[in-house]
């Protein structure tokens, strides 16, 4: 489908900001999994959960740049998984394990993060899709065209 330049613009835009953030996140999980101590408690399982996570933005963001409509169930998928994570920490947060601060603050910011990505992507196939069915309902015929027929 041959789609307007800023659709294309945004829809590369919200890709990239997936895969930088993809890269942000598998660096400092990695760097704390080698030794390097952020400052607060480390709930390791989640530490571990994110590091996988973030080749998955990677991947979600690689997807998104070649397909809206895949990139868009791919960042679904991201931040359902997110949401659920986010939901199992601040579970065991309010039972009283060792889970910082910290690391709820810093996966709302992943969940709201891909949520962000999810709507964009699903408003720019949306109207990627609208677009299609315009031109397909009505198709422009030349007045010279419709004095031959």
């Amino acid at each position: 489908m041959n789609r307007p330049r800023y659709a294309r613009l945004i829809q590369g835009v919200l890709a990239l900001a997936a895969v930088l953030f993809g890269l942000v996140t598998i660096i400092a999980g990695t760097r704390v999994l080698a030794g390097s101590d952020p400052g607060y408690i480390v709930f390791r399982p989640l530490l571990i959960y994110n590091t996988a996570m973030g080749m998955a933005y990677v991947a979600a963001g690689i997807i998104a740049w070649c397909s809206l409509d895949r990139g868009k169930y791919a960042a679904a998928a991201v931040f359902v998984l997110n949401f659920i994570a986010l939901g199992a920490i601040c579970y065991l947060y309010a039972a009283g394990s060792a889970i910082a601060v910290e690391s709820l603050r810093a996966m709302i910011l992943r969940t709201g993060v891909w949520l962000a990505l999810f709507i964009g992507l699903a408003w720019m196939s949306r109207r990627s899709h609208l677009a299609g069915l315009k031109r397909d309902a009505r198709p422009v015929i030349s007045p010279d065209a419709a004095r031959d027929q």
